[in-house]
């Protein structure tokens, strides 16, 4: 949720710190702050509210130094504020945290009758108490941090800075992302890489219960044991300007428009249409030897990702013929779920970093069940969890109302869909040809669909004033219904709902009143004529009806109110362009009502906590 960044170098560290915390800005937050270590001591800065807010105050004052630390907060004990923004500090200590420490009234009430006055209302407040107390038995700060975290149940990304150490910052993570960033005479930290990309793009992942020490020219890893660690760096592809707008009125506009691209990079290398292979990378450890070891998948995910997962699902059952189960990945943690090993679990995380999706995972593999990860980020935790990952080569997401990541996601899908088929004897070689040449041609498709986005602007922007939308769809459209009433409700605050066509008739059709907006997902398959019928049901009782259908399609363009084209393509990959004109049809009515698109209300990019 927060963002993290630290830095120790040759540079002014406040605008280290200012930047990285603006490339942060996409997590969500409500306040920020900053500490930066001088010859006069520590010097902070907090303020609530937006960076512009930080920034203010900075230019009045700004603090001098070449070590400093950063954050920016999203309220989870104690509301927004600026006595609750990070940084904290006691004495020379000073933290800045994400996670959460589940026992922290526990630990205030203890702290407090030691006569320590905690100044905030933040767990995080705790740590700065804990090393603070611990100093006073030594001078040693990294036995100190390992000493207060033993004291502490939760989860935790932390940079600690000491005003009597100007050399060095500590670092520990458990449960939330911390990366190191390597560069020339100066290192980084952060809690995402698009944080570090301006300054290097070698970066070091750190794992679970692992403790690290940065000073200006090195940087040492331990273990929870204090036994230092070899880790090998990571050379990140992405540029500094691929996390710009890139002349984009939002980063959300930017990445629709991105996804033909994502697509062609998410296929590339891993398909050979004229010969029928497919290559994916780390899949044929899975199987072993012996054939297909699997009677069941089980999807886990959270939002966006889960109405891929959904997708998947009709995919897999209907090519490979498997039992799929899709769980959302916050109830299936909590559950008792039949899996072993002969499951393959595929979770799928955008971040990589999403913590119920990793506590999914973990449970999973506690079961002995095989993990398939579907995930953007190089190194993240989901990653270096499971058993292989497929990359969906995005590129870093900014907007927090996900658009190219979901597309890529379904493209991954898709091959996974294929190659299960194929080892399943489901598929032959011809079919498989056929399907990698559709697949192919997606990127064109979706350059084409993409000239079509004045036309649902003014389809949007005339319905704007409607207080509740209604998105219906059969088959594997159902959850791309689902994915475009969320994509309205998360960036338009507009109240929008996705049904399974054939469920009108038992409840939701009761919403339908003169002027209700309803999205109709309609591709031409076996449920062709049914959807229809649902159409002249809503129409009946006064609905307007925006059909995105078929190019070719001309009765169902004369039967609707409004008509959005989609290219021809096999049906099955349809899907993957319906989307698109749903993410376009949310962003311009967000546009014109003037919400913030890419950093909507009470949302964060990653959900890094529970």
């Amino acid at each position: 949720m927060c963002g993290i960044i630290g830095y120790i170098g040759h540079r002014e560290a406040t605008d280290v710190l200012i930047d990285g915390l603006k490339r942060l800005e996409y997590r969500g937050y409500d306040s920020a702050g900053i500490a930066v270590l001088n010859g006069r001591g520590i010097e902070m800065e907090r303020a609530e509210g937006k960076l512009a807010a930080l920034q203010a105050k900075i230019k009045k004052s700004k603090p001098h130094g070449k070590i400093g630390i950063g954050h920016t907060r999203w309220a989870t004990h104690g509301v927004p504020s600026e006595r609750n923004a990070h940084p904290h500090r006691v004495g020379d200590v000073v933290v800045v945290h994400n996670g959460i420490i589940e026992n922290h009234a526990e630990l205030r009430k203890q702290l407090i009758k030691k006569g320590c006055q905690f100044r905030s209302e933040t767990d995080t407040e705790i740590f700065c108490h804990l090393i603070h107390s611990e100093l006073k038995k030594t001078d040693d700060v990294g036995k100190s941090i390992q000493k207060a975290l033993e004291k502490v149940r939760g989860s935790y990304s932390l940079v600690v800075l000491y005003g009597k150490e100007p050399g060095k910052l500590y670092l520990a993570k458990l449960g939330s992302p911390l990366v190191v960033g390597l560069g020339k005479k100066e290192n980084l930290v952060a809690s995402d890489i698009p944080a570090l990309l301006s300054y290097t793009r070698n970066v070091v992942p750190l794992e679970d219960g692992e403790l690290a020490l940065l000073t200006k020219n090195s940087f040492k890893i331990l273990n929870g044991n204090g036994k230092s660690l070899s880790k090998r760096v990571n050379h990140i592809t992405w540029t500094p300007l691929m996390a710009e707008k890139g002349g984009f009125k939002h980063f959300m506009l930017k990445e629709i428009y991105e996804q033909p691209r994502v697509v062609e990079e998410t296929l590339m290398g891993r398909i050979q249409p004229d010969s029928g292979r497919l290559i994916l990378e780390g899949v044929n450890k899975l199987f072993g030897k012996k054939g297909f070891p699997f009677k069941q998948i089980a999807i886990i995910a959270c939002g966006t990702s889960w109405h891929a997962g959904l997708v998947g699902k009709y995919w897999i059952e209907k090519l490979a013929r498997v039992p799929v189960s899709v769980n959302l990945a916050s109830e299936f943690r909590y559950a008792d779920p039949m899996i072993g090993r002969d499951t393959l679990v595929i979770p799928i995380s955008q971040s990589g970093e999403t913590a119920d999706t990793l506590a999914a995972t973990h449970l999973a593999k506690s079961k002995k069940a095989k993990v398939l990860a579907i995930c953007n980020v190089l190194g993240s935790s989901l990653a270096r969890t499971s058993d292989a990952t497929l990359y969906t080569h995005a590129g870093p997401e900014i907007g927090v109302a996900s658009t190219k990541a979901f597309v890529a996601q379904l493209t991954v899908l898709y091959l996974i869909t294929l190659e299960l088929a194929k080892r399943q004897g489901k598929l032959s070689k011809e079919a498989l040809i056929t399907q990698l040449t559709e697949i192919r041609k997606i990127p064109q498709h979706l350059t084409k669909l993409l000239k079509s986005a004045a036309h649902i602007k003014e389809i949007a922007e005339s319905l704007v004033n409607a207080s509740h939308f209604l998105f219906i769809a059969r088959g594997p459209h159902f959850p791309v219904a689902l994915e475009g009433a969320l994509k309205l409700k998360e960036i338009s605050y507009v109240h929008a709902e996705g049904f399974a066509a054939g469920e009108l008739k038992h409840g939701p059709i009761a919403l339908i009143d003169e002027g209700v907006p309803v999205v109709a997902l309609v591709p031409k398959n076996e449920t062709y004529e049914k959807i229809l019928s649902n159409i002249e049901e809503v129409k009946a009782r006064g609905a307007h009806v925006i059909a995105i259908g078929d190019a070719t399609d001309r009765d169902l363009s004369e039967k609707v109110d409004d008509f959005i084209a989609i290219p021809k393509t096999d049906y099955l990959l349809t899907p993957l362009l319906y989307a698109v004109p749903l993410q376009l049809f949310a962003y311009y009515i967000a546009d014109h009502k003037g919400t913030d698109v890419d950093q909507p209300r009470n949302l964060a990019k990653s959900v890094t906590v529970e």
